[in-house]
């Protein structure tokens, strides 16, 4: 699909173009989403550009993701998406800037890009252009980002609840669920610090490549704000990772507590069974030589007796010894 974006004043107009039909001059941003062989075409044709394909966007080498050519910048990073679903994924999407348009070529839909369309469309109070909507995009992609992990980060406290105080939930989730929130958490986090480090590089060529593309200084500070809220979010993101391997370690730990616990109730049934097993097999044999209990009239009560002094002895010795 291919949309077109013109600047009317200070937002941006979508213009639906019928298939075939070549962009306008004035076009501020084209977003392909999906592209056909012909709508790559169209673009290039009238850009001078040559739009890369999803296979040559999902190359992870810098110099794959990072260049330029034909005086246009070439700007690959993965973004979030479905990060709301049970299934998040991360996205390549490309920003090519060429002669003040932006280009943007992704198979996905991100959040962010309709966040920015709603937005720009409603009006702002500087001129558009590729270079400002670029910015835009990426001051919502590091919203974005940054939003998932602060959710992320409050299910994995509520999580570390019902590990350490199970106690004060009234119907707290089996260690099963457990594991596999971790795991879900744990993979999201993984998702979101990879996306971040590919925005960190394309904002550190960005703001390489401003220099020679002579944005203004507020511009250029703005990439270095951006920077350092990438750093700062990637930085997040390893904490919340250690921290979910903690809380795994410490689950597990959990549970071998209880399955110790557990295997010492039967160890000690064992022992505590087996004085008075001994007993009844030893007056099971009913040897009437050498077993002079069997002529007593109390040699019945008197083997009870035994029986339940040799289980309780045991019970005593463990209770003094704290082991119970």
């Amino acid at each position: 699909m291919l949309s077109v974006f013109v600047s009317r004043g200070a937002s941006l107009e979508r213009i639906v173009l019928e298939p075939g039909t070549a962009p306008p001059e004035a076009a501020v941003w084209i977003d392909l989403v999906k592209p056909t062989v012909q709508e790559d075409k169209l673009v290039e044709s009238l850009l001078g550009i040559a739009v890369p394909t999803r296979e040559e966007m999902q190359e992870i080498e810098v110099s794959s993701r990072l260049y330029m050519e034909n005086g246009a910048r070439y700007m690959t990073a993965t973004l979030m998406c479905k990060a709301d679903t049970a299934v998040p994924i991360i996205t390549p999407v490309t920003f090519i800037l060429s002669a003040h348009r932006l280009v943007t070529v992704r198979y996905d839909d991100p959040r962010p890009f309709a966040l920015v369309e709603n937005r720009l469309a409603r009006g702002t109070a500087s001129k558009l252009s590729g270079e400002t909507v670029l910015t835009d995009l990426l001051d919502a992609v590091i919203d974005r980002a940054a939003d998932i992990l602060e959710r992320a980060g409050m299910e994995v406290d509520q999580i570390s609840r019902s590990i350490f105080e199970p106690e004060t939930e009234e119907n707290p989730p089996s260690y099963k669920d457990v594991l596999k929130a971790l795991g879900r958490k744990g993979d999201l986090t993984s998702k979101v610090r990879e996306s971040l480090v590919s925005i960190g590089r394309l904002l550190l060529f960005l703001s390489n490549e401003a220099e020679t593309m002579r944005w203004a200084k507020d511009a250029r500070a703005h990439l270095q704000s951006m920077r350092r809220d990438t750093s700062s979010l990637s930085d997040h993101a390893t904490y919340l990772a250690n921290k979910i391997t903690f809380l795994l370690d410490a689950m597990l730990g959990v549970v071998n507590i209880e399955q110790n616990a557990i295997i010492k109730i039967f160890s000690i049934a064992a022992v505590i069974f087996m004085p008075p097993t001994l007993v009844a097999s030893i007056y099971g044999m009913n040897f009437h030589h050498g077993m002079i209990e069997l002529e007593w009239s109390y040699g019945y009560p008197f083997a009870l007796l035994l029986i339940v002094a040799a289980a309780v002895v045991p019970i005593i010795f463990f209770k003094w010894k704290k082991w119970l």
